[in-house]
């Protein structure tokens, strides 16, 4: 509803109420309405301008106004404030308008506030009201404001706000306005008397204001028209006024002169007098305005009211009232110094005020000093009642005492700043009375506890003052001191950034994040800034000291978490100020100040004397008590001492504000890092320490660390520790970020972001926090040091113990250091020193400093510093460790970022270089363990400087190889020619066989030493290539020191790998043709380094060395010139085979011997061995490689030669056969090396014949030693010098001799002497028969490897050359033999109580040398070679045909005897294979003797054929009882195998055994081998001796004694003897071989039969030499046959002497004599006769003639057994009868027995089984029958029954 609206119906209402009262007042309000509604925009148009009509619409207001009644003119009043809504009133009404009111003034309540309403729209909405109008319309208000009704008077006092602020508010639009004229303006007249023009507003305002400045003092207004008016509600129009029109003032001079003249005497006057709460309440309300916006144009106004503020503050407080009190000018009550101290609080805020304070009263020399005071009473009223604020006990650190005994000015409250802190402790500690007072006070200070709900001067309606609280007063006083604090950081803080951080930079300048302090001198001295930041110096210069003491007691008592954090920021306010502001003395004891409340003293003190425990009992109630509120009861400490939540977060701020002012600290960094220390010492200790209880923490949100209790929370939930507040905890709330993150890993990061920040610092500042730190450590070292040491050990002087002057803190300065450092020193020892921790992480976040700054700024520092720690012989063994290991990260890091190769980085690398090289290399002989360590670490630095950056290094080489070198010890090399002097005790020390120890086994921590560095060694021989010569030849003997270190694969690999790595190098250097000389010489220092290896103790080492040696002179030969060769051979060859054979020979001295046996050889022995194996092997590879080309071109290579071959024979003398064998390898290589040089024949002869005499001189060593040594056995005890060869020594032995002989035939195509081969044949037989190897290999399958080599040597033998054949045949023959003449059992050295008896039966086993593969290899091989020569007569001519069948003959007489011919194969039986070779011999050999017969004497052909006919007698009679044993099948075959005997004797013997150049012996002992083998059973010893006929003839000497029975029983001389001897029942023992005994007796009756028609003489001679023979065997059947039967009667023969009576009966009657054969046999020269008889002696007798006839005859024998046969047919019994087949026709009887026919025809079963004869028929045939016909021939031949 629009006001229109409203207004018509306000009329309706004015004429409804007056329709009957008051009919002109409706008349007049209808007519209104009629207007309005006829129309409203009109009416009101007109009404605004003072139309025509406006009488008619205004008169019902005024009629109703006058009515007096009071609803008619409260209707009245409404409808005029509508119209003054609608600006529907013209100007000329108001004077009546007001005049109306001023009339209803006394009517209702609701009358009074309709007028306030209504007067004030319309002063509003008429800004033309002026002068007294105005005055009046502002008095009607003066006085509804005075009425009793509060209502009325409260409306009233708000509208003449309004009004006056209406009034003022003119003013300015007036202003804004052109300007007046004068016409238009007042003339007024000023307080100094002056007038002056205003326009009406200004006039208006200025007389309203001096009416309220005169009210308020009370005297008469001129403009009002009011008697008085309450000073408390003109003060409060005044404030309201200058509250919002302060600008308006200093634009209005004539106002400001209101404020100087009336209103500040007034209320200078009124604060000055009795103190009135509502009066001085205003009063100090306008002061605070006045002061806050008119202190520049009220400057003395403004000190009087600063000084009267700082009085009033600076009183001490009176609890009583001011009525009551006599002296209240003296004592000002609290609520005056509490409503002083809020506004105080209000200009404190305001920075600028402060800072203009400053310059008008401070600045100026005589000054007021305003500020200053006002710091001072600040400084006094907080400290002034310390019991109040009580005492935080978090200050103390927690889990410390806190003994009221204990409470000085330091443990308190931390302070150190002179005499106020003192007092204020003093006072402080009065309180303190004991810790149950502490527990039950409820002191402290906290925005919660202590302020009012609304601050005393804001209480305006209050008469009297307010209760107060006790601690307001001081909690206002804390409120300004941190206002101003926070004023000085605002505003500095924003200018410091922009000066210094984000200044403009010139290009390529660096941003600068740690910018150093302002120097106000620099900057432009006219700007204002620079003015302001002057009056800041100034400020904080002068008032630091009374603000840190402040500062510094209130936080120390029992602040809230609030208040706490608002002073700890402004601590940090002033720290951070000061020191942007350049403020060193300020900003280092505000430095200091916070360490000490940061890290409590006692709590670094009470650590380690810390000891947790568990309570074994339930908690008492004052443990319960002291956990609650965060205090330690007397011996109650069960917490491990810490830092609190306030300490750390003291020392969060410390952090903060050294990291902002990093750049500024200078010298002060020393105290603020020692602070840091401690602070990290606790941290980490509390942190390492295990909670001591489960019941650690309390709350929520504590912040608490393992191990401790915070004791304040956040918000109201730590009320109950901190002020006292029995407020329930609450939801916790934010927290401030000052109290956040308060853990100790936090903190911890926080401190580390310190030292990260070192990176953004600038140079200098960076040095200064480097010396700092370095000096901190120096300090703590120093102290360390002296406590460590009285533990130095009484042997180690202090002398020769480096000392550091660094690290020794002054004298007067230590006993004070170690009391502010607080560390336990223990503790230190344990962890290690902050300073180098921290150094080490500083130095990694600015390698760039240390790289590209000059060494002054960063490096000088740091590496000396550390290595000033690392040499300190005193300083304790983990902080020199912690110190390498922290400049070994340095040294690392350094080299691996220099990014340029120009001037700087060989400056660099000699720095880091150097050094290393002091940590390194030890500055004395005196070593412990932490310097080993120390060492070690710094060669493992080396070591990754090297791997990560050693292809950059371009100097500093030498310093490397010295600290590599430094951690060799040197052995010494065992020398060439020095004699063993080892001492028995020595000996005893090493064992047996055991090297004197070297000297750096005694040192084992060089071990790790050693091994560090030799891989940094392996990293430089890497990159050789850019090492010049003589770097080069620092790494050959460092490498060659290493060579000969403990460490085995230390020393192997230097010997093997790198020092091979080295050659290398050189060698490819050596390829430029300027540098040529110089490498050569280096290289041949590298050599001779090497050979200084090759002797080493150790095995590997040696071993490497000399692969090394000899690889690179293999590889780099054929370059090298012939005098480096020459040097070569001289000066490493030829050397190093002395040097080992010396280390050699004084081992094998020192080695004990046994007695009767072989030197003892040891493990080290033989690995000397190996050595020396290994040298030989490469120095014959070395001339397999160069002989021809370099070294036979050498001028003195006879002479090289000739040593050369002295060694080998020397090691076959002397050396152990491994050894040996090595060499003559050797030996071998040279040799086939000589084989090329066709140019070089004279020198490779020469070299032959020099190797010849050698090994003719080893033969005669090896013959010595053989089989066949005067010692008759065995043995080296003949010459003990000589060590038993070894099978590949000889087989080495004579490959060097094939190898000399192949080389002499390719040269000089000829074969050597008879001579020479006479004695090489020797050589090898002695060499093939040695007996001592202990090494012998199995030969029965295969020949052994000496065996082979000696048979191809002889093999390879050319036999072309006369008497070469015979030689070899005859030495192969003895080959063959060796297995039956000279097996022999390896001779192993039987255990100690070994018995004589193994050795009997360790024949039988196979340890043997049986010489069977060679027995088998030579046999057939003497065929090959007999076949190739047999026409050669020389062969048979001197003895070789001979001694070939004398080896065949022993393994066919010893048969089944022989030895196995394999182990595991199946070959032919040794006698077999002999038999089959002597049959190939035999049948050749009869026919080309016949043909050589001329050309080989007689004896030889005796010999041969006697030899032959032995061999046929030792195969026919062999023992062959073991066949017995095998299967039948197998006898068979072997009886059928001997058959071959048999057939050649039939057939290649017999028809040449009867030449006459064969004496008679050899045939008849033919016939008697045959009647041997014919025997079927042993013969009977009772038998009467066989007729002896026949003469002896002469046997020769020498013949075997088994012959001479045979021979003397053979010859009988009575023909036909029939005598009969005794006979026996017994059946005799018979013989195996049934078979093959009728074969020898078919042969033996074959060669005494006339069948053969070939060669009859031969045939007759030796059938006469052999019926001697073959009577005497057929005597012994028929005769044993004849006595035996008259003995047994019935008793039945056994089988076989029937069928061999049979047998003999039936070839007796078939044979047929050559005639004239028997008498040949009989007569004295039966090859005489055999062919010839003399003619019969006709003189005889007939009976002698025909006896003499008889013995002619062919049937001669039968007459011989004619007196048997008749004993025989004479017999009465059935004689012995068999089945035989025979040719005879049958008859035409159908009987079996036999006729004389079948007698005569019978034939063998063996011969129709043959094919021989044809089948005939079977009949039994007895011996009865045979005889009968036997005689029938004897008749026969006699002529009778013709």
């Amino acid at each position: 509803m629009s006001s229109l609206a409203f207004l018509v119906t306000e009329l309706q209402s004015l004429a409804s109420e007056t329709r009957r009262k008051h009919p002109d007042v409706r008349e007049a309000a209808e007519k209104s309405l009629a207007i309005l509604r006829s129309s409203p925009e009109q009416a009101t148009a007109n009404l605004a301008s003072d139309g025509p009509q406006s009488d008619d619409l205004l008169r019902p207001v005024f009629m109703g106004c006058a009515t007096k009644n009071a609803k008619v003119v409260a209707i009245s009043l409404g409808s005029l404030q509508r119209l003054i809504a609608l600006k529907a009133v013209p100007q000329s009404a108001v004077p009546l308008i007001i005049s109306t009111m001023n009339d209803c003034m006394n009517q209702g309540v609701d009358i009074q506030l309709r007028i306030l309403q209504t007067l004030l729209s319309l002063i509003t909405n008429f800004p033309a009201v002026h002068g007294q109008l105005l005055g009046d319309a502002l008095l009607l208000c003066f006085r509804l404001q005075e009425s009793r009704i509060a209502v009325v008077s409260s409306t009233a006092a708000a509208t003449l706000r309004q009004l006056v602020m209406f009034v003022v508010d003119k003013v300015v639009d007036e202003d804004r306005r052109d300007e007046l004229s004068n016409s238009d303006k007042f003339e007024a007249v000023l307080p100094n008397g002056a007038t002056a023009k205003l326009g009406p507003s200004a006039h208006d305002a200025y007389a309203v204001f001096e009416d309220l400045c005169l009210l308020a003092n009370s005297e008469h207004p001129r403009f009002l028209k009011l008697e008085s008016l309450r000073k408390t509600f003109a003060l409060e129009l005044i404030e309201s006024v200058l509250t919002n029109y302060h600008d308006l003032f200093r634009k209005h001079s004539e106002l400001l002169l209101l404020l100087q003249h009336h209103l500040c005497p007034l209320v200078h006057k009124s604060l000055s007098d009795r103190p009135n709460f509502p009066l001085t309440l205003r009063c100090t309300r306008v002061v605070f305005l006045l002061l806050k916006q008119f202190s520049q144009e009220l400057k003395t106004e403004s000190e009087v009211f600063l000084m009267l503020l700082i009085r009033i503050i600076g009183a001490e407080s009176s609890d009583a009232d001011s009525s009551e009190s006599s002296q209240g000018h003296l004592t000002r009550p609290l609520w005056m110094r509490v409503l002083a101290m809020e506004i105080m609080r209000g200009l404190c805020s305001d920075a600028e005020l402060m800072r203009n304070v400053w310059d008008r009263y401070d600045a100026e020399e005589g000054g007021s000093k305003v500020f200053t005071s006002l710091i001072t009473a600040l400084r006094r009223l907080v400290t002034e009642r310390p019991q109040l604020l009580g005492v935080c006990q978090q200050m103390f650190g927690v889990g410390v005492s806190t003994h009221p005994s204990s409470a000085s000015t330091e443990s308190v409250y931390g302070l150190d700043v002179g005499g106020v802190a003192g007092m204020v402790a003093s006072a402080a500690s009065a309180t303190v009375s004991g810790v149950a007072n502490m527990m039950t006070t409820e002191a402290g200070l906290s925005v919660q506890g202590s302020a009012m709900k609304l601050q005393c001067i804001d209480q305006l309606d209050k008469a009297d003052s307010p209760p107060i609280p006790e601690s307001y007063l001081y909690l206002l006083g804390v409120q300004c001191l941190v206002s101003l604090c926070e004023g000085f950081a605002t505003f500095t803080a924003p200018l410091y950034n922009s000066l210094m951080v984000q200044k403009p930079r010139s290009a390529g300048e660096p941003v600068i994040r740690a910018p150093p302090a302002l120097d106000l001198s620099k900057l432009p001295q006219d700007e204002p800034t620079t003015k302001h930041l002057r009056t800041v110096h100034d400020m904080v210069e002068s008032g630091w000291p009374a603000l840190l003491a402040a500062l510094s007691f209130l936080i120390s008592t029992n602040l809230s978490d609030e208040l706490f954090v608002d002073v700890l920021a402004s601590y940090q306010a002033l720290t951070t100020v000061s020191g942007m502001l350049g403020l060193t003395t300020p900003r280092d004891a505000f430095f200091t100040s916070l360490a000490r409340m940061a890290i409590p003293t006692r709590v670094v003190s009470s650590l380690d004397s810390y000891v947790p425990n568990e309570p074994s009992t339930p908690r008492t109630a004052a443990s319960a008590i002291s956990e609650s509120f965060g205090v330690s009861l007397p011996g109650g400490n069960t917490q491990p001492p810490g830092l609190s939540e306030r300490n750390m977060a003291c020392l969060k701020v410390l952090v903060a504000s050294a990291l902002f002012l990093a750049g500024s600290l200078g010298e002060s960094w020393f105290d603020i890092l020692e602070a840091l220390q401690n602070a990290d010492y606790v941290l980490t200790m509390k942190g390492a320490r295990q909670p001591g209880s489960k019941r650690n923490t309390i709350g929520p949100g504590t912040g608490s660390q393992p191990g401790s209790r915070s004791v304040s929370t956040s918000g109201p939930a730590s009320q109950s520790a901190t002020s006292g507040s029995t407020q329930q905890p609450t939801s916790p709330q934010p927290r401030h970020p000052l109290l956040a993150d308060l853990d100790p890993e936090s903190l911890q990061h926080a401190i580390q972001r310190l030292f990260d920040a070192s990176k953004n610092l600038d140079d200098n500042a960076f040095h200064d926090f480097v010396e700092a730190l370095c000096k901190l450590s120096a300090a703590m070292i120093g102290m360390q040091s002296d406590a460590t040491e009285s533990t130095v050990a009484e042997n180690e002087s202090t002398e020769e113990l480096a000392t550091s002057a660094g690290l020794s803190p002054p004298v007067e300065s230590s006993a004070h250091r170690r009391r502010v450092s607080g560390i336990h020193l223990p503790r230190t020892l344990r962890t290690g020193d902050f300073g180098i921790s921290k150094l080490g992480g500083v130095a990694m976040l600015n390698i760039h400093r240390l790289i590209y700054r000059s060494p002054e700024i960063a490096w000088d520092p740091i590496t000396g510093h550390l290595l000033s720690v690392v040499r300190h012989s005193h300083a304790p063994p983990t902080i020199r460790t912690q110190a390498a290991r922290v400049l070994d990260d340095i040294l690392l890091v350094v080299p691996r970022n220099i990014s340029t190769t120009g001037e700087l980085q060989p400056k660099v690398q000699r720095r880091v270089l150097d050094v290393l090289a002091q940590q390194v290399i030890p500055d004395s002989a005196t070593s412990s363990s932490t310097t080993v360590e120390i060492r070690r670490m710094g060669l493992e630095t080396l070591h990754q400087i090297l791997q990560s950056s050693g292809h950059t290094l371009v100097v500093g080489w030498e310093t490397i190889f010295e600290m590599l070198g430094s951690v060799c010890k040197s052995a010494p090399a065992p020398s060439v020619g020095a004699t063993p002097a080892a001492s028995p005790s020595l000996q005893q020390e090493l064992g047996r066989n055991r090297p004197p120890p070297l000297s750096y086994l005694n040192e084992k921590g060089f071990t790790s030493l050693v091994k560090i560095a030799f891989q940094s060694l392996t990293l430089v021989c890497d990159s050789l290539s850019s090492l010049s010569p003589e770097h080069l030849r620092l790494c050959i003997s460092t490498l060659g020191q290493f060579g000969r270190q403990a460490d085995t694969n230390i020393a192997l690999t230097a010997a093997e790998s790198l020092l091979w790595g080295v050659s290398d190098s050189i060698q490819a250097k050596r390829r430029e043709e300027d540098k040529e000389p110089e490498y050569s010489a280096l290289w041949m220092s590298l050599l001779l380094e090497m050979l200084g290896l090759c002797t080493d103790a150790r095995p590997e080492v040696r071993v490497g060395a000399i692969q090394t040696l000899f690889r690179t002179l293999q590889l780099y030969g054929a370059t090298l010139s012939l005098e480096t060769w020459d040097e070569c051979i001289w000066k490493v060859t030829f050397p190093l085979l002395d040097s080992i054979t010396a280390s050699i020979r004084r081992a094998s001295a020192v080695a004990p011997h046994d007695e009767d046996s072989v030197p003892a050889t040891s493990t080290q022995d033989l690995q000397w061995d190996e050595s020396k194996i290994l040298a030989l092997q490469s120095i014959g590879s070395i001339f397999q490689d160069f002989l021809t080309t370099k070294i036979m071109l050498l001028d003195s290579f006879t002479k090289a030669w000739e040593v050369f071959v002295g060694h080998i024979k020397d090691s076959w003398l002397h050396d152990n056969r491994m050894i040996t064998t090595a060499a003559l390898r050797c030996l071998e290589k040279a040799i086939k090396s000589c084989s090329a040089a066709e140019e070089l024949k004279a020198r490779t002869m020469e070299a032959l014949e020099i190797v010849w005499r050698a090994c003719d001189e080893m033969g005669g060593i090896v013959l010595e030693q053989g089989p066949s040594s005067p010692s008759g056995k065995p043995s080296v005890a003949g010459n003990s010098d000589v060590r038993a060869m070894t099978q590949e020594s000889l087989m080495a032995y004579v490959d060097v001799i094939r190898c000399t002989r192949s080389v002499g035939r390719r040269l000089e195509d000829q074969e050597w002497p008879l001579e020479r081969l006479t004695r090489l044949m020797t050589v090898l037989k002695g060499v093939l028969t040695y007996p001592n190897s202990p090494d012998f290999r199995p030969d029965v399958d295969a020949l052994n490897p000496v065996q082979s080599v000696v048979m191809e040597a002889v093999d390879s033998i050319e036999l072309s050359a006369h008497g070469v054949a015979s030689l070899v045949l005859r030495d192969l023959s003895e080959y063959a033999t060796l297995p039956f003449l000279a097996a022999f059992d390896v001779r192993a050295a039987p255990p100690p109580d070994a018995s004589s008896t193994t050795t009997k039966s360790s024949r039988a086993g196979h340890n043997g040398v049986t010489y069977i593969a060679l027995s088998k290899k030579a046999m057939p091989l003497l065929v090959d070679l007999f076949l190739r020569f047999k026409e050669d007569a020389a062969i048979y001519a001197d003895g070789t045909v001979e001694a070939l069948f004398a080896a065949y003959s022993i393994p066919i007489k010893l048969k089944y005897e022989c030895p196995a011919p394999s182990k595991f194969g199946k070959d032919q039986p040794l006698w077999k294979t002999a038999t089959t070779c002597f049959l190939r011999i035999v049948k050749e050999c009869g026919c080309q003797v016949r043909k050589l017969q001329d050309s080989v004497p007689t004896d030889r052909v005796e010999g041969i054929w006697r030899q032959v006919v032995e061999t046929f007698r030792g195969g026919i009679l062999a023992d062959c009882s073991a066949a017995e044993r095998f299967p039948l099948d197998v006898q068979e075959a072997e009886e059928n195998f001997d058959l071959s005997l048999i057939a050649s004797l039939e057939i290649d013997v017999v028809p040449y055994l009867g030449d006459p150049s064969i004496p008679d012996y050899i045939v008849s002992q033919l016939a008697r081998v045959l009647q041997q083998g014919s025997r079927l059973r042993e013969s009977d010893d009772d038998l009467p001796p066989s007729p002896s006929s026949l003469p002896d003839f002469p046997k020769p000497s020498g013949r075997a004694e088994e012959d001479r029975p045979l021979k003397e029983s053979d010859n009988f001389d009575t023909f036909g003897d029939g005598t009969i001897g005794m006979g026996t029942t017994a059946s005799g023992q018979f013989l195996p071989r049934e078979r093959f005994s009728y074969w020898c007796f078919d042969l033996l009756f074959l060669i005494c039969s006339d069948i053969s028609q070939d060669q009859i003489s031969s045939r007759k001679r030796i059938a006469a030499l052999s019926i001697p023979s073959l009577l005497e065997r057929c005597r012994m059947t028929l005769v044993s046959y004849v006595a035996d039967e008259s003995l047994r009667g019935n008793l039945p023969f056994p089988r076989a002497r029937e069928e061999e009576l049979l047998y003999v009966l039936r070839k007796l009657l078939a044979l047929k004599l050559w005639p004239g054969t028997l008498w040949a046999a009989l007569s004295d020269a039966p090859s005489t006769h055999c062919v010839q008889q003399p003619e019969l002696d006709r003189s005889l007798s007939p009976s002698a003639v025909i006896a003499d006839a008889v013995k002619r005859s062919t049937r001669a024998h039968l007459f011989h057994f004619y007196p048997v046969l008749c004993e025989i047919v004479s017999i009465p019994r059935r004689t012995p009868t068999a089945w035989v087949m025979s040719a005879a026709p049958r008859t035409a009887t159908s009987s079996k027995e036999a006729t004389s026919s079948d007698a005569r025809n019978s034939m063998s079963w063996t011969d129709v089984a043959n094919g021989v004869a044809s089948e005939g028929h079977a009949v039994e045939l007895d011996a009865r029958t045979l005889v009968k016909e036997c005689l029938r021939e004897v008749g026969r031949e006699l002529g009778v029954g013709r």
